[in-house]
């Protein structure tokens, strides 16, 4: 039997598969390009190809695809035969560097954003040498970027790694300053953790809203739900456990690193977290991971949920992105050492980090902003809207004491007592975790915690990156004309310190107690949804400093804002329309049969006995009568609501119509609903209830 380490990354031509392939001169000349940015030689692009086209051939593929990201949130693939016609009739399989660098999609078939007229078709993607190529169902993936032909950046990578190099190339200013010339490169390093719910699939296609919207629109409360906490960390069952080993088995082939697995506190919650990687690896393969992950479950009878908040009631989806950055000598620039308080170079990137953070608190909660996310955020499972940074008794003491110019007595390392002779000793760490923190320091890391389940990483690393980036070149371009290096260097952390003390809070970020603190005295945002937080994007001061890193053009700035506003509309409005017709054509029709039942049974009973009161069967009777007309009543508002918004051009004024009135009209129509439910004989009631949703895997 294959060992997992006999089938890890079978299905990419990872660095191994490319010494064994390539000739010495070409394996180096890639390594320099992968590893230092240097420039693609063609004829290295050629010989790269034909290696790439032989390992393919040799693994069963017959097709290659130039693998994108683009603006819809998914990936996007369009597949080439290898063949090629012979003069003999018959074919030969060819690849070349040229089709290895340069595919041409339709660029007018995706999302722009006004950046592409409908008749200006021609589109590019470009081979990311950054990031290996692998199989996925008999086809060969490339990874790429996609640009128009204009070069404007249509999809979630070029950003990625246009702020990837606009961090790299401040962080090496520091460290120069600082003596080191070793290092070559930095990069941002990433670890996802993906938060899903598993169903059956047969409920699941009984469900219209969970087909149209991946999330129920309807549902009353069942009669045990998350209360218990009994679900976390709690015996996996073994259809789930079956489904997470072939989950795994398929990641590892790709060479994801899958992790750790367990269940989440919702009933069908559960979670998957990788060893974090390279940004831009890690953000292919977290979106490959998305999509693995619904094939497998498809494969076990399962449908795979990915939406922030599938069910009213219980714990929505997140996915926590663990962020550090790391020196190409293998120095992870956040970890304090063993005396944070003296490691100068650390409190540096630390404070560039609490500043980007706190400058541009609009800018990280913008690219984390969708509909779905709208549903969690603020939630009691999830990080409030206002951004606030954690960073633990320890650091606060530190960046304490440097503010104020007084010593510091550091924390002394305890050893936890259990209590239990037999039990191991080991150190207590000198920092507790937060996990009410949108933005917490983990000891080496910080947990971005306000991700939604299914959002792409990309959007909240090209933030992350791109401001602490400005951070950095604030801090280099003042200490490389320092007179003094030493006490400029102090001046500048101390000063970082006061002007952002604001932005870090240890506390609890589920009391309400914090959000008025944090708006009223403090004066962070409180962006609560994604109308309020993405017009942000357009600010000046952000314009200024993306396209100042060349991280975005105004133009990508601007498409952009408009897509994501235009996306939160159409989604909300498929929501609204999908409610309508389930109240009309579902719910109406199952309430009036169970009156009729429920009228004939009493007419029966007093024709049978003259003069019974029949209380129960009057009182139900009416009941369902009264819900029937507020359903019947709530469905036509919420229609005409509908109609209403589809008049409107402004996009932003739209969004504000789907947050204003068609939210409210669909939470209308959800109360009266989910109370019919609650009095509707089980029989009647036309799709599986939360209890059968959220208990029917076993």
């Amino acid at each position: 039997m294959k060992t997992v380490s006999d089938y890890f990354g079978s299905l990419v031509f990872d660095d191994r598969v490319m010494k064994a392939t390539l000739s010495g001169k070409v394996y180096n000349s890639l390594k320099k390009t992968i590893d230092e940015g240097a420039s693609l030689n063609p004829d290295v692009a050629n010989a790269v190809a034909e290696a790439m086209k032989d390992w393919a051939l040799a693994n069963g593929v017959t097709h290659f695809t130039h693998w994108f990201q683009p603006l819809t949130g998914i990936t996007a693939e369009k597949h080439d035969s290898f063949i090629s016609p012979a003069p003999d009739g018959r074919v030969i399989m060819e690849f070349s560097g040229k089709e290895l660098i340069k595919g041409e999609p339709d660029a007018s078939s995706f999302p722009s954003g006004g950046l592409r007229a409908t008749f200006e078709a021609r589109g590019y993607t470009a081979w990311d040498p950054t990031s290996y190529a692998f199989i996925k169902d008999k086809t060969l993936c490339i990874p790429t970027a996609f640009c128009s032909y204009g070069g404007e950046a249509l999809d979630k990578k070029t950003p990625l790694l246009r702020s990837m190099q606009a961090l790299n190339k401040q962080a090496l200013r520091i460290l120069r300053l600082f003596g080191n010339t070793d290092v070559k490169c930095v990069r941002t390093s990433v670890g996802p953790e993906q938060e899903y719910f598993l169903i059956d699939k047969e409920m699941y296609e009984q469900r219209k809203d969970l087909m149209f919207t991946g999330r129920t629109l309807f549902g009353a409360k069942p009669p045990k739900g998350q209360e218990l906490d009994d679900h976390y960390f709690g015996v996996i069952k073994p259809r789930v456990a079956a489904y997470m080993a072939d989950l795994n088995e398929e990641l590892w082939k790709l060479g994801i690193l899958a992790k750790t697995e367990h269940n989440e506190v919702a009933p069908a919650q559960h979670e998957l977290a990788p060893i974090y990687t390279t940004t831009n690896i890690a953000t292919d393969h977290n979106q490959l991971t998305m999509e693995i992950m619904q094939k497998v479950a498809a494969r076990h009878g399962l449908v795979c949920l990915l939406h922030e908040k599938p069910f009213a009631g219980v714990n929505g989806s997140g996915k926590h992105n663990n962020w550090s950055m790391a020196t190409d000598t293998g120095v992870n620039l956040l970890t304090p050492g063993e005396t944070p308080y003296e490691n100068a170079q650390f409190l540096l990137f630390l404070c560039a980090v609490i500043k980007a953070v706190d400058d541009y608190q609009d800018l990280l909660r913008l690219s984390v902003a969708t509909a779905g996310n709208d549903h969690r955020l603020g939630a009691n499972e999830a990080p409030p809207a206002v951004i606030s940074i954690f960073l633990g008794d320890e650091l606060t003491a530190v960046l304490d004491a440097i503010e104020n110019d007084t010593p510091y007595n550091a924390a002394e390392k305890t050893t936890m007592k259990l209590g239990v002779h037999v039990l191991p000793k080991f150190t207590r760490d000198t920092t507790d975790r937060n996990r009410t923190s949108p933005f917490a320091f983990t000891g080496n890391k910080f947990e971005f915690r306000m991700l939604g389940s299914s959002n792409s990483i990309a959007c909240a690393n090209i933030m992350l990156n791109a401001t602490v980036a400005e951070s950095l070149k604030i801090y280099a371009d003042r200490l490389e004309g320092a007179a003094d290096f030493e006490a400029t260097l102090h001046d500048m952390i101390q000063k970082t310190i006061k002007d952002h003390r604001r932005i870090i809070f240890n506390g609890n970020g589920y009391d309400d107690s914090w959000i008025k603190e944090a708006t009223e005295v403090r004066g962070l945002l409180n962006l609560r949804t994604t109308p309020d937080a993405m017009p942000h994007l357009l600010d000046k001061k952000n314009v200024d400093m993306l396209t100042a890193h060349k991280v975005f053009t105004k133009a990508e700035l601007e498409s952009r804002c408009e897509i994501m506003l235009e996306n939160y509309c159409k989604t909300v409005n498929i929501e609204a329309l999908t409610m309508v017709d389930m109240a009309k054509k579902e719910i109406l029709p199952a309430v009036e049969a169970y009156a009729k039942e429920l009228s004939d049974t009493c007419n029966a009973k007093t024709a049978a006995v003259p003069g019974l009161a029949c209380k129960y069967d009057k009182a139900l009777i009416a009941k369902l009568s009264t819900l029937a007309d507020e359903i019947d009543t709530a469905a036509a508002a919420l229609e005409s609501a509908s109609n209403k918004y589809k008049t409107i051009d402004d996009i932003t004024e739209a969004s504000y119509m789907i947050r204003d009135v068609i939210l409210q009209k669909m939470a209308e129509l959800r109360v009266v609903c989910d109370e019919a439910e609650t009095v509707t004989a089980e029989k009647y009631w036309p799709f599986p209830t939360y209890e059968k949703l959220l208990f029917g895997v076993r």
